[in-house]
C-alpha cells in the first residue's frame, strides 16, 4: 500500500501542521447555521485541503457532495447540480457541498459560472466548502468577498523531517541524511509527495519528485517504469510523472509499439492504452476533468516485470503512425520510390512529405490505393506537388 494512503489522517487531530487553519475550520463548522458564509480553503496542492473537508464532514455528521471547477463552470451547470441539492435538503439527508479547484474557473469557458456561484454563496442554506490553489485572480477576489478565507501553508522543513522520521520508524526503514534533506526541499511542503518519495527511497531507488518534467525526464521515467522491481515502485514512478496526459499516453504507446514483444503481451498493452485513450477522449469531449485521477491507474496495468521495453518517441501524430505501421510494407515501398523520384532520402520524404500526402488522402484531395502500381502513385504525387 502507498504510504500516502496508509497514513492518511483518520480525523482532524491527526492532520499534521496548519493548526491555526484547522482551528478556524472547526470553529466555522461547529458554529454553522443557515446564512453563515461559506469557507474558502487556500493553499498549494497536497497540503490537505480535500482531506480537511472530508474529515470535517465525517466528524460533524454531514454527507459530503464533492465536485470541482468543471462541474460549476457555467450558470446552466450550477442550476442543474447545485439548485436540486440546495432545495431538497430533507430528501438528501444532511448534505455539505465541497467544490475543489474553484480557481480553475476562468476565461471564456466560464459562461457566467462565477457570478452564478457567488449568488449561491451569498444565500447558502447548507455548509459549502471551497478549495483553491491560489487566490490571485480577479474572479477569486469576487469569490473571496462572499466567503470566509482560511489559508493553509506548506509544512516547514523541520516539521516535515520530524513527521517523516516518525513514519520511517513505524515502517522500520531508513533514508540517508543527504537524500532526506533533498527530499524535504524538493517536496515544497507537499505531504503526499514526500510520503511517496520516502517510500520509494526507503525501497532502494531514487524516484522523480512531484514537478514539471522536461523531455529527457519523460525518457528516464518511462525506462524506470518498465525496469521497476515491483508494481509499487512502478506506481510511484508513474504517479510522479507530471506531464500532459496526451503526451503521457503517447510516450508509452510509442515505446511499446517499437519494442519486440510477444503478440499476446503486445495485444494486452494496446488494450490498456486503448482504455486510457478512450478515458482521455471522454474527458476532453465532456470536460470532466475529475476523471483524470483514474488515468494513472489504467496506465499502471502496463507494468509487466521482465518486459524488454525502452523509451521511444515518435514525432508524427497517431493517425499517421498507425497508417505507417499497419500498411508498413506497402508504404515502405511507396516512400522508397517517391524519395528516388524527388531526389531526397527515404527518411527525409517520410518526415516532411509523407504526412502531407496522407493528409491529402484523408481530406480526399487525392485518391490513392496502396495496391496501385508504384508508377501510378508517383504520377499522382508529382501532379499534386505541381
Amino acid at each position: 500500500m502507498m504510504w500516502s494512503e496508509k497514513y492518511r489522517p483518520k480525523n482532524l487531530l491527526e492532520m499534521v501542521g496548519n493548526e491555526e487553519a484547522k482551528e478556524s475550520f472547526v470553529k466555522w463548522l461547529g458554529k454553522w447555521i443557515k446564512g453563515t458564509k461559506p469557507i474558502l480553503l487556500i493553499g498549494p496542492p497536497g497540503i490537505g485541503k480535500t482531506t480537511m473537508a472530508v474529515l470535517g464532514a465525517k466528524q460533524f455528521g454531514y454527507d459530503l457532495i464533492g465536485m470541482n471547477a468543471s462541474d460549476v463552470r457555467s450558470k446552466q451547470k450550477i442550476q442543474e447540480i447545485l439548485n436540486p441539492i440546495l432545495g431538497n435538503r430533507s430528501v438528501l439527508g444532511n448534505p455539505m457541498i465541497f467544490i475543489d479547484e474553484v480557481d480553475g474557473i476562468h476565461g471564456r469557458a466560464d459562461f457566467g459560472g462565477v457570478d452564478a456561484l457567488v449568488d449561491i454563496l451569498k444565500e447558502s442554506t447548507i455548509p459549502i466548502i471551497l478549495a483553491a490553489n491560489s487566490d490571485s485572480s480577479d474572479k477569486m477576489k469576487t469569490i473571496k468577498k462572499a466567503t470566509t478565507t482560511v489559508k493553509l501553508r506548506p509544512l516547514p522543513p523541520r516539521l516535515m523531517r520530524l513527521y517523516i522520521e516518525e513514519i520511517l520508524k513505524r515502517e522500520g526503514a531508513s533514508i540517508k541524511i543527504g537524500n532526506m534533506i533533498k527530499m524535504i526541499i524538493d517536496s515544497r511542503g507537499d505531504i503526499r509527495s514526500i510520503l511517496n518519495s520516502a517510500q520509494a527511497l526507503s525501497g532502494g531507488f531514487e524516484p522523480q519528485l512531484d514537478k514539471s518534467y522536461e523531455t529527457n525526464d519523460v525518457e528516464e521515467s518511462v525506462n524506470l517504469f518498465f525496469n521497476a522491481k515491483s508494481s509499487e515502485e512502478a506506481k510511484v514512478i508513474l504517479y510522479s510523472l507530471r506531464i500532459d496526459p496526451r503526451e503521457k499516453i503517447n510516450s508509452f504507446y510509442s515505446s511499446i509499439i517499437t519494442s519486440s514483444l510477444p503478440t499476446t503481451a503486445l495485444k494486452e498493452m494496446l488494450d490498456v492504452l486503448s482504455e486510457a485513450d478512450m478515458l482521455y477522449g471522454k474527458i476532453m469531449k465532456k470536460q470532466e476533468w475529475r476523471l483524470l485521477r483514474y488515468l494513472d491507474g489504467i496506465l499502471l496495468k502496463l507494468y509487466k516485470p521482465g518486459m524488454a521495453i525502452k523509451y521511444s518517441k515518435f514525432n508524427l501524430p497517431w493517425p499517421v503512425l498507425n497508417r505507417i505501421r499497419w500498411d508498413g510494407m506497402a508504404i515502405k515501398g511507396l516512400t522508397g520510390n517517391l524519395a528516388r523520384q524527388m531526389h531526397v532520402s527515404r527518411s527525409t520524404f517520410s518526415t516532411f512529405y509523407l504526412p502531407y500526402l496522407l493528409y491529402c488522402v484523408k481530406n480526399k484531395s487525392i485518391e490513392m490505393d496502396l495496391n496501385e502500381t508504384d508508377d501510378a502513385i508517383v504520377q499522382k504525387e508529382m501532379v499534386l506537388i505541381k
